[in-house]
């Protein structure tokens, strides 16, 4: 997969993702990211990419001409075929189906494990990085396939919002992770908060590891991360649970939980 991400801060990017999986998958040829300075797509002696809003307001907005030009630099640009006059077909961007382009703002939509995967499905991405109060409209209207939110917050600009998605995307992509499947476990891939871990010393500070992580017995360490991974969702995130696929001894033993929080309260 090639990630391409379009920001004015390129400089910040390397640190992260120059380390551990995300380096180990570049070297592999599993993932290619691009970063590209939108200003040097600006035209003019000063290289302007921000202009006050019209109607006023406060803080300056991204300015449409060198993200189009910056887009168009990095995928081509393709005219438009069909009826439309040649002037009107002067000021498109037809993208294929392999270009789809992300703008990172807090109006999209809120970012998941599934739309992860869904993204980890296409050959190429391209990022735009946010700043300042957004993007001039027209960015949204006739250039980005997608928008997407990491949170209901506000960030200076969208460069962390492009890392936690580049990070996620490329966890699913085959062979990055090394052991076949090992994305599956992760919290939100099957719908459950991720259940606690273990590792040495077995028993640390009067504190024991669970016997049946001990054991030996692979039944029933699968049965007891199933059914930790239920109780953890059911602690803290008991909204996944209704979208979760759940087995008959799933429901057997989230009744289970059901009646001892009932026991707890009448206690």
């Amino acid at each position: 997969m090639q990630i391409d991400i379009l920001t004015l801060f390129p400089e910040v990017f390397p640190g992260y993702f120059n380390v551990s999986i995300l380096q180990k998958a570049q070297a592999a040829g599993r993932l290619v990211i691009r970063l590209h300075n939108i200003r040097d797509y600006a035209a003019g002696k000063h290289r302007v990419t921000d202009e006050p809003p019209y109607g006023g307001g406060g803080g300056m907005v991204l300015k449409p001409e060198p993200i189009f030009a910056a887009v168009e630099a990095v995928i081509g640009r393709q005219k438009a075929k069909g009826r439309r006059q040649k002037a009107e077909d002067d000021h498109l961007v037809t993208l294929s189906p392999v270009h789809h382009v992300i703008l990172l703002s807090p109006q999209g939509r809120p970012f998941t494990q599934q739309i992860a995967q869904e993204l980890a499905g296409h050959e190429r991405l391209l990022l735009i990085c946010g700043r300042y109060e957004g993007v001039d409209e027209r960015v949204r209207q006739h250039l980005v396939t997608d928008e997407i939110s990491i949170g209901d917050y506000v960030l200076t600009g969208g460069e962390l919002a492009a890392m936690v998605v580049v990070d996620a995307v490329a966890r699913l992509l085959p062979g990055v992770l090394g052991a076949e499947g090992a994305a599956e476990a992760d919290s939100h891939a099957t719908g459950l908060l991720e259940g606690p871990h273990y590792t040495r010393p077995a028993e640390f500070r009067g504190w024991d590891t669970p016997e049946v992580l001990r054991s030996g017995h692979a039944a029933n360490i699968q049965r007891w991360r199933r059914q930790a991974a239920l109780r953890r969702t059911w602690q803290r995130r008991p909204d996944l649970l209704s979208t979760a696929v759940l087995t008959e001894e799933d429901k057997w033993f989230l009744r289970v939980l059901a009646e001892e929080t009932v026991s707890r309260e009448g206690e």
